[in-house]
Formats: C-alpha cells, sequence, structure tokens
C-alpha cells in the first residue's frame, strides 16, 4: 500500500490514565510509524478527542458549542502527538479545516499531497470543521480525499464485535465483515454517518488494538489480528 490513514482514539492515547496523553503510548505509537515510512508508507494521521472532552454527555452546553470544543480537543491531541513524532525524527505537518493562527495550516487536498510526496506524516485535525460530524466521518473524509488505500483504526478495543465485549463476555470477534453487514447491524465501527461515506466511496477500514504490542507494524506487514471491513 502506499498511502493510509491511521486514526488513533483519544482514549488510546491516554493509556491506562483514560485521561490527558501518555506519553510512552505515543512513543511506543510514533516508532512504529517511523518503521512504516521508512518502509515507503505515506502516513495520515487523524485522533479523536476523547481523552479531553466528550461533550454529547452534558445536557448544559448547546451541541454546537460542545462539538467546537471537541475539534479543539483533537487540534491539542494532533499538536502533541505530531511534537513526540518529531522528537523521534520525523517530519510532520498539522493541517485543519479552520484558520488556527500559526498553529497549524490550512487543509487542502493539494497541500497534503504536497506533504506526503515530502515523507511527512500529516495530521488531519480539527474535525471536518462542522458541527455534528464526529472524527469518525472527518477520517473517512480525508482518507476518499486523499485517495487513502485503507484506514486504520487503533482502537482501545482489538476488533468488531457483534456485541459489546465489555458488557457482554459472550461477544463474537469478526474476522472480516462487510460494510454492509455493519450499516446493517448498527454495529458502531464508526457512527452511522462515516459508515455509509465509507460504502458509498468503497474505503476500506481495519480494527486493530492499539494497546497491542506493535500492533500498526503486524497490520501493515500481514500479521492482523482485527477485523477487516469490506467495501
Amino acid at each position: 500500500m502506499r498511502r493510509v490513514l491511521l486514526k488513533l482514539s483519544g482514549e488510546a492515547l491516554a493509556g491506562d490514565k483514560k485521561t490527558g496523553f501518555d506519553e510512552d503510548t505515543v512513543r511506543r505509537v510514533a516508532l512504529q510509524v517511523k518503521q512504516l515510512l521508512e518502509d515507503g508508507i505515506q502516513i495520515g494521521i487523524v485522533t479523536g478527542g476523547g481523552n479531553f472532552w466528550r461533550g454529547r454527555t452534558s445536557e448544559a452546553i448547546d451541541r454546537v458549542k460542545a462539538d467546537q470544543i471537541g475539534m479543539l480537543a483533537t487540534v491539542m491531541n494532533c499538536i502533541y502527538v505530531s511534537e513526540i513524532f518529531r522528537s523521534e525524527g520525523m517530519k510532520t505537518a498539522v493541517l485543519t479545516p479552520f484558520e488556527c493562527g500559526c498553529f497549524t495550516k490550512l487543509f487542502s487536498k493539494d497541500r497534503a499531497d504536497k506533504y506526503f510526496e515530502k515523507d511527512m506524516v500529516v495530521f488531519f485535525a480539527g474535525g471536518t470543521g462542522h458541527p455534528y460530524f464526529s472524527t469518525d466521518t472527518g477520517v473517512v473524509l480525508r482518507a476518499v480525499e486523499v485517495s487513502a488505500d485503507v484506514i486504520l483504526l487503533a482502537k482501545s478495543i482489538d476488533g468488531v464485535y457483534d456485541s459489546d465485549p465489555k458488557i457482554n463476555p459472550a461477544a463474537r470477534k469478526y474476522d472480516e465483515i462487510s460494510i454492509d453487514d455493519v450499516i446493517a447491524g448498527n454495529l458502531q465501527v464508526v457512527d452511522m454517518t462515516a459508515s455509509i461515506l465509507a460504502r458509498d466511496n468503497k474505503m476500506p477500514m481495519w480494527v486493530f488494538g492499539l494497546n497491542e504490542t506493535d500492533s500498526i507494524v503486524n497490520t501493515m506487514k500481514g500479521r492482523f489480528s482485527g477485523t477487516k471491513v469490506t467495501v
């Protein structure tokens, strides 16, 4: 594969602390991404914001404002993660769909392509830039826009199950499942808007556990133990 988009959940970035950043976790991700870059793979990254903000759980804040706070949480995450990447010798750029002064650059497909060709890790922060759309939709949208070959969904859970394994110990894990079955079963690999966007644009997704040893590298090297969502 030539170009992949990696989605890092905010909760996974927090490690066992469940909130904020866990530097050891992020550094392990950085070292794996560096290996892929050395193999000639172009890497784009989208982060969630759940390690800082889950505004939809609050009834006291307007939904639009809550979503805006969530967008800013992803900007903070991308800036932090990109700096850890830089400390490991990689070149990075953070793109947002809205102006953030000197903190980031404004997203465009041409700009992203230019950075990819310079062997930079490109971070797509700020979601879609609009409320009512999650970072799930943001990652699928960016993957389609920059013609990624696959989306790698690195989660705190190790694949797609027929029910929540935290609630149901007998939940069955899928090795492979079609996006149509994900939508029909409302399995929430990504939210419904993102699922339909992935289906309509034939964008495959591979789901795996971030906290498993070398899970990103193993996924790209064919030693995959998660779930492949096919299109």
